[in-house]
């Protein structure tokens, strides 16, 4: 992970908050080798953004594909709607009052909806009188909504095989262009 970030001079590096000490590794890494060396390498910032330090899963775990926790954006609607409707949530009835805070459901429909949406759906958990099997209806119609561009950007893109392939070509072009300055800038601080 250090040499990834170390080799194209990265200067901010989004990471959430569980790696954020993989980076102040790097970090240390870069430092070292500028002290010993005499310099060549950039120290990356970390870029943590508050509201999604971590994103939780379908069992309130952090999402990982390693904890089969994920919900697949790019997936059919019905894999999507089941995924959703299979958050877990406590056993509260449904004229019960719920917090919103500690809800996985509220915690990812806030990733998505505005302001006054997360306003009005904090305000339904509190009130009670709406289960659980709503608000997933209600996430899952805000996931499918917001990725719907992407699905279809996503559709035209895998007809377009010689895209894809370009695409990747040209990016790969760049970067080892990046990582040519940058090992260059190493040898010749090693004495290579």
């Amino acid at each position: 992970m250090a040499a990834d970030i170390l080799i194209y001079d990265s200067d901010v590096v989004p990471v959430g908050k569980d790696q954020k000490q993989h980076l102040e590794m790097t970090r240390d890494i870069a430092l070292k080798f500028n002290e010993t060396f005499g310099g060549g390498l950039k120290l990356p910032e970390p870029y943590i953004q508050a509201s999604t330090e971590t994103v939780p899963g379908i069992d309130g775990q952090k999402m990982s594909k390693s904890y089969g926790n994920t919900i697949d954006i790019f997936g059919d609607e019905k894999e999507m709607r089941k995924r959703v409707m299979s958050v877990v949530t406590d056993s509260s009835p449904v004229e019960a009052a719920k917090d919103p805070e500690s809800s996985t459901i509220f915690q990812l429909y806030s990733l998505f909806a505005t302001t006054e949406e997360i306003a009005a759906t904090r305000e339904a958990f509190r009130r009670g009188g709406t289960g659980y099997g709503d608000f997933k209806k209600q996430l899952f119609a805000k996931l499918w909504d917001h990725f719907e561009p992407m699905r279809k950007r996503r559709e035209e893109i895998q007809q377009d095989k010689s895209h894809v392939a370009d695409v990747l070509s040209r990016g790969a072009q760049r970067a080892n262009e990046v990582a040519d300055k940058v090992m260059a800038r190493v040898r010749a601080a090693v004495g290579l």
